[in-house]
């Protein structure tokens, strides 16, 4: 198996941990320990669990570390869907998030799908 480092899907999930934080770092003060906290959190959950579950080395616990990281992936949704009604001066920065989320998601089943294969 390729290493998690070589996969599209922890690349891109990258970004996205790095935009998040971009984003965060425009929110009000107020939010440093619940919205912006949050959205970091399951940010960096993304490529954390594709990364471990990578090194794991049995492919069901692979698997698993991939829906983990779904999971993740659709609370950041939420969380970014909340942030762009909260603050909309950061609207166009979540509109991209959103989008590359909407992608890394793709990904993540297209790579569930055929690890179950």
């Amino acid at each position: 198996m390729q290493s998690h480092k070589d996969l599209t899907v922890w690349k891109k999930s990258m970004d996205l941990v790095e935009l998040v934080y971009k984003i965060t770092n425009k929110l009000p003060k107020s939010e440093i320990f619940g919205l912006s906290s949050q959205m970091q959190r399951a940010a960096i959950a993304i490529p954390s669990n594709i990364a471990e579950g990578a090194k794991r080395g049995h492919k069901l616990e692979y698997i698993q570390f991939l829906r983990v990281a779904n999971g993740s992936a659709a609370e950041l949704e939420t969380q970014l869907i909340l942030a762009e009604k909260l603050y909309p001066d950061v609207k166009t920065q979540i509109q991209k998030a959103a989008l590359l989320l909407e992608e890394i998601l793709k990904m993540l089943y297209a790579l569930i799908s055929s690890l179950k294969r």
